[in-house]
């Protein structure tokens, strides 16, 4: 299944270009399902939490996040309510509850799990994904493999001890031992956590940007360049939305349109493909105002995904001069060296590029190295390690 994630600078019109990406390769003869947390303007409302069709060959499903932070909320209570009677809890009903902060990205998590592993990606050939705004979807998009990483070290599940022998546990230990549910409610979120994850790391997933062209929209996009790669996801197309006509006898439209392509230009040269996308003069309203919008912006099946490993090692044993043996390459564009740090916890390296964050886990043979020291060249940001005497196999 292709997948195309959406986003951009606030304001971008991309809920538009992501629905009229998706009706393109609906006309285009593929069946779609398109992915929205908002209304989606000349397309008709899903009304309810299943896909439905929308046009011909288009199924539309817009998250609830109110509803799902209710129902996971209640099943929490479920699950732990042998706790919570022991504590004389007063349980909230569902009526009474009001979604909190960041449930939004929870809920878009889970439609993103029912597309991927559920009924939903029966029969689909292209999902499109209206993704929020530049800074919030590359937060998003690292949410997976950030909580699967937390529930891994706060519920490691080779901890849980058998059923048999948590009594006499919690009595040697004087503490109540961890309830088996909530190793079960862990292991049932890490995999729903990995499948998004495995769809976000998939050849066929691309994430296209909508930009309306403009100083503030370029230096949104140039930060956005370094969470992208340092996530290893590609970008398929850059968006240029609501160009105006370059030739207008008012000289104010006049202005706007060569401020559009100065802009323009030095977005022809960057390292995406450019399609540029006229404004209609008003508001989108139909389906057919969406189909002139994504005349040009149907799918690609052939345009590939990340690459298997967007990292590399170089193995420089041998020669002459070089105090690195293995040189981990991790290509970081728009990364700034005053904003880089690098610090080394056991099997991991914990990286950070202004104002993104990861934690990279070293492959084998780095695990056995220490770290010798770091370089940012032509934007590629070069790890050079050298082997531990004490753990890096010995030859005669």
């Amino acid at each position: 299944m292709r997948t195309v994630l959406v986003t951009g600078p606030g304001g971008s019109g991309r809920t538009t270009l992501a629905a009229a990406s998706a009706l393109a390769a609906a006309r285009a003869g593929r069946r779609t399902l398109l992915v929205t947390t908002d209304p989606v303007p000349g397309l008709p409302d899903p009304g309810g939490p299943a896909p439905a069709e929308a046009v011909d060959g288009l199924h539309h499903v817009r998250t609830d996040s109110a509803a799902h932070f209710r129902a996971e909320l209640v099943a929490l209570q479920d699950r732990a309510s042998g706790v919570l009677d022991l504590l004389g809890a007063n349980r909230l009903d569902a009526e009474e509850l009001t979604e909190l902060p960041g449930s939004g990205q929870l809920a878009l998590l889970h439609t993103l799990h029912r597309a991927a592993a559920g009924d939903w990606a029966t029969g689909y050939d292209v999902l499109v994904v209206d993704l929020p705004p530049l800074a919030d979807a590359l937060a998003l998009l690292a949410l997976p493999g950030q909580l699967r990483r937390y529930l891994r070290r706060l519920l490691p599940p080779e901890r849980q001890a058998a059923r048999a022998l948590r009594p006499m546990l919690a009595q040697i230990a004087g503490v109540p031992m961890p309830a088996q549910w909530l190793y079960e409610a862990a292991a049932r979120k890490d995999t729903e956590l990995a499948a998004v994850e495995a769809l976000l790391q998939d050849r066929a997933t691309t994430v296209r940007l909508v930009a309306e062209p403009g100083p503030a929209a370029e230096d949104a996009l140039g930060r956005a360049r370094t969470g992208l790669a340092l996530h290893g996801l590609r970008v398929d197309t850059l968006v240029a939305n609501r160009l105006l006509p370059r030739h207008s006898a008012d000289p104010w439209f006049a202005d706007l349109a060569a401020r559009q392509d100065k802009c323009l230009d030095h977005w022809r040269q960057g390292p995406a493909p450019l399609t540029e996308v006229p404004h209609l003069g008003r508001d989108p309203r139909t389906p057919e105002d969406l189909g002139l919008l994504g005349a040009d912006c149907a799918p690609d099946e052939r345009i590939p995904g990340p690459a298997d490993d967007p990292w590399w090692t170089e193995d420089t044993r041998g020669e002459p001069g070089d105090e690195g043996v293995l040189t981990w390459c991790l290509p970081l564009p728009g990364a700034v060296k005053e904003n880089l740090r690098l610090v080394r916890r056991g099997d991991e390296l914990l990286l950070t590029a202004g104002e993104f964050h990861r934690v990279l886990r070293l492959e084998s043979a780095l695990r056995r190295c220490t770290v010798a020291g770091a370089a940012l060249t032509d934007g590629v940001l070069r790890v050079r390690f050298v082997p531990d005497p004490g753990l890096w196999p010995r030859t005669r």
